[in-house]
């Protein structure tokens, strides 16, 4: 039997209308803080530009922004012409990565009148033909603008290629390593060898490169790469909102001296704000000893003081064969899971259990999927559903979080997961679900001991 669809003439009308009157709703958040918004040709920042500046109510509108448009343009044009563009999409990191190697935001900036494509293949060295039109297909994707005929300058995206911005290694790393992955994502499902597989070994990536994820980054030739990797993660945690945590979580209701472990951290950049905003916290920051290297330059240059006054240490840790300290209030861990398939998730969070205290807390930071059904039925769980006739899970303005998935599985065979897959994951290994706390577009997950 065929499925009933919605009227196309009627749905049209309601996205338009959801557009209009969202529209004037981030127009007044922007008045409220007595700013115009900015265009896209300006370079400079904008009130909102980071993600713990905007409100519930404005990351709300952008997203329905972002849905509905989407969601309007896909029913209004022919299916061929919308299948055609988005099979076309590889070009664009591939172009973004030409962009962001040879530095060309880096050229163009205070040079709003823009430099000739030329010259920015000179000081490159690259054809400027080929330039030209890379930069082409970016400023028609908004990316860069052409001010006169073969002459670019920079916008306000394209200011986040410029090297200096964290953003631009996590472009660098997503069209170069994980691109590379991509495409072999086909073979590595459908060969008999790796199908079924949840091991990295068996990974797209690891078909693609040689080796597997951690393997590649450690390997002393690929130094700079692990350099500009590292780099990745800190731009990757200012767009999805590292800053969030001290807003999100009732820490002014934390004791004083209250330790917060941050499992499998990294630089420990994930809780940098958190520590500037409550110094009253101590941090121990967990990871393998190479990193931890990393990790003690880091907060000596973004926070001394809470390295002088030893309010931060930093100790090793393999995740998967040994407990963190224990005895900490709050074991945090921050995209750390969704590397993982469930039974290394279920080592990981065996080892957070037996290093805690009776009334020490898990707080697992991860996006949440949601599955593409409404959900109507009473009491159930509805969170962030959008409003009719956007799917209700925003579609296009939380798409980052499906395609977060898919770049998980081709790099690691890891995977983004519902609400459920997590609570049932924790439950497993000692755990019992408290509350999930909203933080934008990732969800901070708390539990306690069962």
């Amino acid at each position: 039997m065929p499925v009933a669809s919605r009227n196309g003439n009627t749905e049209v009308i309601a996205l338009a209308n959801l557009i209009s009157n969202t529209a004037q709703e981030i127009l007044s958040e922007y008045s409220k803080a007595g700013q115009d918004i900015p265009s896209l040709d300006s370079t400079d920042s904008g009130p909102f530009d980071a993600p713990e500046k905007i409100s519930v109510g404005l990351a709300k509108a952008i997203r329905t922004i972002e849905a509905a448009c989407a969601q309007l343009a896909f029913t209004v044009a022919s299916p061929g012409h919308v299948m055609a563009n988005k099979v076309l999409e590889h070009e664009e990191p591939a172009c973004m990565l030409v962009a962001v190697n040879a530095k060309v935001a880096d050229h163009l900036l205070d040079k709003p009148e823009g430099l000739h494509v030329a010259e920015l293949a000179e000081k490159a060295n690259l054809d400027a033909d080929k330039l030209g039109r890379i930069l082409r297909l970016l400023a028609t994707k908004h990316c860069f603008r052409e001010v006169k005929p073969n002459v670019f300058a920079n916008n306000r995206l394209s200011m986040q290629m410029v090297s200096t911005n964290t953003v631009s290694s996590y472009i660098g790393h997503i069209a170069d390593e994980s691109v590379k992955g991509g495409s072999y994502l086909n073979e590595t499902l459908t060969d008999p060898k790796t199908a079924f597989s949840t091991s990295a070994e068996d990974s797209a990536f690891r078909r693609a490169h040689g080796a597997s994820l951690f393997e590649f980054y450690n390997s002393p030739a690929n130094s700079e790469i692990n350099d500009r990797f590292a780099q990745a993660l800190v731009g990757w945690g200012n767009v999805t909102g590292r800053a969030m945590l001290p807003r999100i979580y009732a820490w002014e209701n934390v004791s004083e001296n209250a330790t917060l472990c941050d499992v499998g951290g990294n630089k420990g950049h994930m809780i940098l704000d958190l520590m500037k905003k409550y110094p009253k916290l101590k941090a121990v920051i967990q990871d393998l000893p190479t990193v931890l290297k990393q990790a003690k330059e880091y907060w000596a240059k973004e926070n001394p003081q809470a390295v002088e006054k030893q309010r931060v240490e930093f100790v090793p840790i393999d995740f998967l064969k040994e407990p963190p300290v224990p005895n900490c209030d709050f074991y945090y861990l921050r995209h750390i899971l969704h590397d993982w398939p469930t039974s290394d998730c279920q080592k990981i969070l065996t080892n957070v259990r037996k290093a805690m205290g009776p009334n020490s807390r898990l707080l697992i930071h991860e996006f949440v999927l949601q599955h593409i059904v409404r959900n109507t039925s009473e009491g159930a769980e509805t969170v962030n559903q959008a409003p009719e006739p956007l799917l209700p899970n925003y579609g296009m303005g939380r798409v980052r979080l499906y395609k977060q998935d898919i770049n998980m599985m081709l790099l690691c065979n890891g995977k983004e997961r519902t609400l459920q897959e997590f609570i049932e994951i924790a439950e497993q290994t000692g755990f019992k679900f408290e509350k999930l706390w909203d933080s934008g577009e990732a969800g901070l997950i708390e539990f306690t001991i069962a």
